[in-house]
């Protein structure tokens, strides 16, 4: 079996992002262990892709797919939206 070198082009953020959207509060508990147990989860979250793509329209890096832009409730009431960036490295 021979090692190929990864095509540069292939899309690795859109998987993640889907992973995200599916499992974000598992996501949240893995990385983040601080903060689920300050968020409101009965409440659910929403995810704001489209409110992302307006705060950064003119971007000229590239794909930003793999970031995402979610809206979730505290404890205390408080709306509040964390932006997650996940960058991934073959």
């Amino acid at each position: 079996m021979t090692h190929t070198e990864p095509d540069r082009n292939t899309d690795y953020d859109s998987p993640w992002k889907i992973a995200l959207d599916g499992y974000f509060q598992e996501f949240l508990q893995l990385l983040f262990p601080h903060i689920p147990p300050e968020i409101d989860w009965s409440k659910g979250y929403t995810s704001l892709d489209k409110e992302l793509q307006q705060v950064t329209p003119d971007a000229t890096s590239g794909r930003r797919y793999a970031d995402k832009l979610v809206k979730v409730y505290t404890l205390g009431g408080d709306e509040t939206w964390l932006l997650i960036h996940v960058e991934v490295f073959v």
